[in-house]
C-alpha cells in the first residue's frame, strides 16, 4: 500500500482518522489554554510546563499498571470511552476558581486514560490496516497531529484572545465529546485482541517480555528519550516568548507535518534507512540557537526545522513493529507511546525547573545538547544490520512456554 487513496479506500480508516484527529485538535486547544491560565496565575515556568505536559507523566503509571487492557478491552468501545472521559475532565479544568492540586489530579487522571487509549488505539489501526500498510497509515496520522497541532495553536490563540483561558477549555472539551461520538458512529464493533482480563501481573509480565530484547530496548529508548528532551525544549515556548507561544508551537507541528510526508510517501524503505540516524540528529540541533536568545522569527524557523526531525520516530516504529510478535502488538505500541508521553512529561519538568534558575533560553540549549548526546550514543545500537539480525517471528514464544 503506498498511495493515500488506498488507505482511505480501506474500511473504518477515514472514521479511525478522524476520531483521532478531533482528539488531537482537542488536546492541543487545551494544552494551550491551561499552560497559558496556570503561567497567568502562578508566574511559573515550572507550574506552566507542568500543566501543559503534565498528563504525559501519568503515562508511567499507566504503563506499568493498566496497559494489558490495550489488547483486552473491546477497541470501539474503548476509544469513544477514553475521548469521552478527557472531554468531561478538560470541562472541570475550566471551573473558575479550581484549586491547582485539583488541576494537577484530573491531569493525573487523563494521563492514565490516554495511557491505555493509545494502546488501544494503535492496536486497533494495526488491525485495520494490511502490514505494508501500516507505515503509511501512520505517517498519515502524524502528518494529522501536525495539521492539527498547527490548526489547534493556532485556534487556541484566537480563542484566547477573544474569549479567555476558561473558554478555550471549554472548546477543547466540546472536541472531546465530538471525538468520542466519531468513534462510537464509525467504528465496527471488533472483540479484544487478546482474550484474558486485564491485569496488572499481566501489564508487567508482557512489559518484561518485550524489554527482553536488546533490539527492542534500544528502539525504545531512542524513541523515548531523545523526543522527550526535545519535547522539554517545546515546553519552554511559552516562558521564552509569551506573546508569540503560539507561533512558535505551530511552526513547531509544521515541520512534523513536513517530516512525515517526507517520510511516510516517498521515501523508499532504502533512503528511510539512510536517513534515519540524519533524522534523530536533526531533531535536537537547531535548538543549539537558542544560546543566543533568537528573536522569534528566527526561533520558529529553528523550531520549524528541528521538528522534521520528529519523522525518525516514525521509521523507528516501523522497526518496532518489525521486531515484535503480533500477539502483543497493541501493548508494544502502548508502551511506546506511554513511554514517550512520560519522557516528555519528565522533560518538560527538568525544562522548567532548570528555566527557573537560570533562563528558558538557557533551558532549550541544555536539554537539545543532551538529547544530541543521548542520540549519538544509541546510534550503535540502531544500524540497520542490527536491527535486521533482531528480527522475531510473528508469534514469539513467551517466558515459561505461553504465549
Amino acid at each position: 500500500m503506498r498511495t493515500y487513496g488506498q488507505l482511505f479506500r480501506t474500511p473504518e480508516f477515514t472514521p479511525f482518522f478522524l476520531t483521532s484527529s478531533v482528539q488531537v485538535a482537542s488536546a492541543t486547544v487545551a494544552g494551550l489554554a491551561l499552560a497559558t491560565l496556570v503561567y497567568r496565575s502562578t508566574g511559573s515556568a515550572l507550574l506552566s510546563a507542568l500543566s501543559m505536559f503534565g498528563p504525559s507523566l501519568a503515562q508511567v503509571v499507566g504503563a506499568t499498571l493498566l496497559l494489558s487492557a490495550a489488547d483486552r478491552l473491546p477497541p470501539r468501545a474503548a476509544t469513544a470511552a477514553v475521548a469521552l472521559a478527557v472531554g468531561a475532565g478538560t470541562a472541570v479544568l475550566a471551573v473558575p476558581g479550581l484549586p491547582l492540586w485539583a488541576v494537577f489530579a484530573i491531569l493525573l487522571a487523563e494521563g492514565l486514560a490516554t495511557s491505555v487509549g493509545g494502546g488501544v488505539r494503535y492496536g486497533l489501526l494495526a488491525e485495520i490496516l494490511p502490514k505494508d500498510g501500516y507505515l503509511l497509515g501512520r505517517s498519515v496520522l502524524n502528518m494529522s497531529v501536525g495539521t492539527m497541532q498547527i490548526a489547534g495553536y493556532a485556534t487556541g490563540g484566537v480563542l484566547l484572545a477573544v474569549l479567555s483561558p476558561r473558554g478555550a477549555l471549554l472548546t477543547a472539551a466540546a472536541l472531546g465529546v465530538a471525538a468520542a461520538v466519531l468513534a462510537a458512529a464509525g467504528l465496527s464493533s471488533r472483540p479484544p485482541r487478546t482474550a484474558g482480563r486485564p491485569s496488572v501481573a499481566e501489564t508487567w509480565r508482557t512489559n518484561r517480555r518485550l524489554w527482553s530484547s536488546p533490539a527492542r530496548r534500544t528502539v525504545y529508548l531512542a524513541l523515548w528519550v531523545p523526543n522527550g528532551l526535545v519535547v522539554g525544549c517545546e515546553s519552554l515556548f511559552v516562558p521564552y516568548d509569551p506573546g508569540h507561544a503560539g507561533l512558535l508551537f505551530a511552526c513547531a507541528a509544521l515541520g512534523m507535518l513536513i517530516g512525515d510526508t517526507l517520510a511516510g510517501r516517498f521515501l523508499p524503505r532504502h533512503r528511510r534507512e539512510r536517513l534515519g540516524a540524519p533524522l534523530r540528529l536533526l531533531l535536537a540541533l537547531p535548538y543549539l540557537v537558542f544560546a543566543w536568545q533568537p528573536s522569534a522569527p528566527l526561533a520558529a524557523a529553528a523550531a520549524t526545522v528541528a521538528s522534521i526531525g520528529f519523522a525518525s520516530s516514525l521509521l523507528l516504529q516501523e522497526s518496532l513493529i518489525a521486531l515484535t510478535p503480533d500477539d502483543i502488538q497493541g501493548q508494544a505500541l502502548g508502551l511506546d507511546t506511554s513511554g514517550r508521553l512520560t519522557l516528555q512529561g519528565v522533560a518538560a519538568a527538568l525544562a522548567g525547573a532548570l528555566a527557573q534558575y537560570t533562563s528558558a533560553a538557557t533551558a532549550i540549549t541544555l536539554m537539545a545538547a543532551a538529547s544530541l548526546a543521548v542520540t549519538l550514543t544509541l546510534a550503535p545500537g540502531l544500524r540497520p544490520e542490527r536491527i535486521t539480525a533482531a528480527l522475531v517471528p510473528a508469534v514469539e514464544p513467551a517466558p515459561g512456554g505461553g504465549r
